[in-house]
């Protein structure tokens, strides 16, 4: 039996009474072994979500999509984020579907509304529905149409795990993540194969991409767009506006992967009710505590007039 027992991360405390607490696991690791953690996982395998999008994205380098096609930076970016939905994320979709060859409709991720609330609002305003490129996970979508049209493979199965787009995807983060054995695999929310793993592996994946010379040009793409790889109140957009030697990208259920390039350690945050704001708060105040970055934030609960009513505190 798997042992897994989730530290308590974050308390919201009115008046010193604990209102609502969040729990998760924190993980500290080098290329060798882990350095500290908070809350024991016991290995226990969890999905990586869109943590995973750098690592699918090293085979854009693997085969030299990006200069198949003449990829900028911006590009090589966007194929990585999780973006808002933000008129400069649209634009990018475009002029990479422009030179890949491709039209929208070939993309299999589904709709949704923009993640940024500007945006979303602007498009109620103008009576405008969203289309396929505001999922934030269109960019990764459009790199995998890529790959499938430098190769001729098949472009209607492209997300299907038998496809050999997905099973040399499955090849690269197993190698990366430094996997011996198998786990689970499931379909993420835009329907491309998931697979979970421990957060070690995890965090020696993100190791392993963005502290290697053979990814520079994933690593340079996340620092010098970082809004791009997020956008408006994005958590991992704001860590790499607050630093010059981090890397960070975000995950639905509750992970956040930090990558220190000075020092080759990785950062693993997961939070197991997927809070997001409570995944902020964890990530925010472990890159404080462990002195590689001081982000401001709020940690204050408030009124909707403003006042302070108390605070949110983590245990760390």
């Amino acid at each position: 039996m798997i042992f897994n027992s989730p530290d308590t991360l974050v308390k919201y405390i009115r008046d010193g009474l604990v209102e609502e607490q969040h729990f998760g696991y924190v993980m500290v690791l080098n290329r060798v072994h882990v350095v500290d953690r908070v809350g024991e996982s016991g290995n226990y395998p969890f999905y990586m979500r869109s943590c995973a999008k750098p690592l699918q994205a090293a085979l854009m380098i693997d085969f030299g999509m990006d200069e198949a096609f003449d990829m900028t930076e911006e590009e090589i970016a966007f194929c990585c984020a999780s973006h808002t939905g933000e008129q400069c994320h649209i634009d990018i979709a475009k002029e990479l579907l422009r030179k890949i060859g491709l039209g929208e409709d070939k993309l299999k991720c589904g709709v949704h509304p923009p993640l940024s609330k500007a945006a979303y609002e602007k498009m109620l305003l103008d009576d405008e529905e969203p289309t396929v490129l505001h999922n934030n996970c269109s960019g990764k979508h459009i790199m995998m149409l890529g790959l499938c049209v430098m190769h001729n493979w098949d472009l209607d199965t492209y997300t299907e795990s038998y496809h050999p787009l997905q099973k040399l995807i499955k090849e690269r983060i197993y190698e990366l993540c430094e996997l011996k054995k198998e786990y689970p695999v499931t379909s993420d929310g835009c329907g491309v194969p998931v697979f979970a793993m421990p957060l070690e592996n995890m965090g020696k994946g993100f190791i392993n991409v963005f502290c290697s010379e053979e990814y520079r040009k994933i690593r340079d793409a996340f620092l010098h767009h970082p809004y791009i790889i997020g956008g408006e109140c994005r958590t991992d957009t704001k860590i790499l506006e607050g630093s010059d030697h981090l890397v960070a990208k975000v995950g639905a259920g509750g992970l956040c992967i930090v990558t220190n390039l000075q020092n080759e350690e990785c950062l693993v945050v997961k939070i197991s009710d997927c809070d997001m704001k409570a995944r902020e708060i964890v990530v925010f105040d472990s890159l404080r505590n462990l002195h590689w970055a001081d982000i401001e934030m709020d940690h204050s609960i408030r009124t909707h007039s403003g006042k302070v009513v108390g605070e949110i505190v983590s245990t760390l």
